[in-house]
């Protein structure tokens, strides 16, 4: 197992970059703009990052990179609409080549689930679920502290699939429910409607209010009657899916990271719809938030780079 790790985390907008010394340690040295719109540039920006920050550490520390999009373990292809340099590149691959090192990657929300199974709020668990409910809905699988890399990248991926419900019975009245086109071509997934920019569209839909999701979870914390409304709907919308992620995959610990995530009342209240609607009895919380609501894809992907896969 390797000693340090250089370690990205790459967003539409920005790379972060920093150094893993030791095991779930993290020295963040800095971050810089993402070449978006070229391969070139991008590889040249992360040559210019090891060289910066790096220069006392071997030619073969590798670089392992947590990243917006899906990574395909079985050809290393790239499906990130809005890093549009890394289409058709196979982009461990085809980094490793031009930086001459090992590079590992993975999608930011499995490397979220490894940073929380090896070092954060589901430590010593054996079957670790994450979800994201940042602006949409994600997810990663980690067991025997093992990434779990489904077919095409795609594990845990709750948020897709026509899976919303059409219509909520809230307090004895009935209430009809959206099914909207998702930008993977679906009509009716959650990630519409699981997220922050969803349950603004929840509210939007019920009051014909455009707020902030943490306007709403505030209002609901504080009474909020049209708050509440909305609060109880996504409460209901997301822990159906939810429950069934439970049920077929057995998690003793699911962490939950993005925005939402910060509000620990509503995690609370998230964690008691799901034991309700699971088969084994939980007596204990199962859904909490995640240690690292921020760095964990830098994290994670230093568990990678040291796991080498």
């Amino acid at each position: 197992m390797t000693s340090a790790v250089f370690c990205a985390d790459i967003g539409g907008s920005f790379i972060k970059f920093g150094i893993s010394r030791r095991s779930g340690e993290i020295e963040e040295c800095g971050k810089v703009p993402t070449p978006v719109a070229s391969w070139d540039d991008f590889v040249d920006a992360m040559q210019t990052l090891i060289t910066r920050y790096g220069a006392d550490l071997p030619s073969s520390t590798p670089l392992a990179i947590s990243t917006a999009g899906l990574v395909s373990p079985q050809t290393g292809e790239m499906l990130a609409t809005n890093i549009p340099a890394f289409t058709g590149h196979s982009l461990a691959k085809d980094l490793s080549a031009a930086l001459e090192r090992p590079v590992t990657a993975a999608n930011d929300a499995d490397c979220f689930a490894l940073a929380e199974a090896h070092a954060g709020n589901a430590q010593h668990h054996a079957v670790v679920a994450a979800i994201i409910l940042g602006t949409g809905v994600g997810g990663g699988l980690v067991i025997n502290g093992q990434l779990v890399r489904g077919h095409g990248g795609v594990t845990g991926e709750w948020g897709h699939g026509a899976i919303t419900r059409t219509a909520l019975t809230l307090n004895g009245e009935s209430y009809c429910i959206p099914r909207l086109t998702c930008g993977c071509g679906q009509t009716g997934c959650l990630d519409m409607l699981g997220g922050a920019r969803g349950m603004e569209r929840l509210h939007e839909h019920f009051h014909r209010q455009q707020n902030t999701s943490l306007e709403i979870v505030t209002g609901w914390l504080n009474g909020d009657t049209d708050a509440s409304l909305t609060v109880n709907a996504w409460l209901e919308l997301v822990a159906e899916p939810l429950a069934l992620l439970v049920n077929i995959l057995g998690p003793s610990r699911i962490v939950a990271g993005g925005g939402l995530a910060s509000a620990t009342e509503l995690i609370a209240a998230l964690d008691q719809k799901v034991r309700a609607g699971v088969l084994h009895t939980y007596t204990e919380p199962l859904l909490i938030p995640g240690k690292f609501l921020t760095g964990g894809g830098l994290v994670g992907a230093s568990v990678m780079g040291r796991l080498g896969s």
